[in-house]
């Protein structure tokens, strides 16, 4: 017959587990004591990318700071989806997208940004806004003008 195989059991696994989450515990302490203290639940001290995984931007690439939201954040964030969508600025190795609604649609967001602001602007802001709204507007006409016969 067969001899049967013989079954060895180690019985200081549980003690080596014991020790290593031991020393695990102590490294975490050493760094939750090291680092500086996190910010309450919904406070932030910096500009974040919601979108983002804890962490991430201080591991990523090239990781830099988003600039603080403003006026003019918000008008060249319109100002930028307008060109796309009239085919100015394509992703990298893309072809040019046109799409004359949504650009249309982001050109009268931007005008709906202007009624609701009225009076409550500063010199500058009202000087960008009427800007992007010109410049938006005429690059719209130029675009449109090629498809219409």
């Amino acid at each position: 017959m067969a001899e049967e195989p013989s079954l060895h059991i180690d019985t200081d696994w549980k003690k080596h587990a014991q020790e290593e989450k031991r020393r695990l515990a102590e490294q975490q302490e050493k760094q939750k004591s090291a680092a500086p203290p996190t910010p309450p639940m919904g406070a932030t001290s910096g500009p974040t990318d919601s979108r983002a995984a804890p962490g991430a931007a201080a591991r990523g690439r090239g990781a830099r700071e988003l600039p603080p939201p403003s006026f003019a954040a918000l008008v060249q964030s319109m100002v930028t989806q307008v060109l796309f969508y009239l085919g100015d600025l394509t992703a990298r190795g893309a072809e040019p997208t046109v799409n004359l609604d949504m650009a249309k649609h982001h050109i009268d967001t931007l005008g709906v940004l202007e009624e609701k602001t009225k009076g409550n602007l500063t010199d500058e802001e009202k000087r960008l806004l009427d800007a992007a709204l010109y410049e938006t507007r005429m690059r719209y006409v130029a675009v449109s003008s090629q498809f219409v016969s």
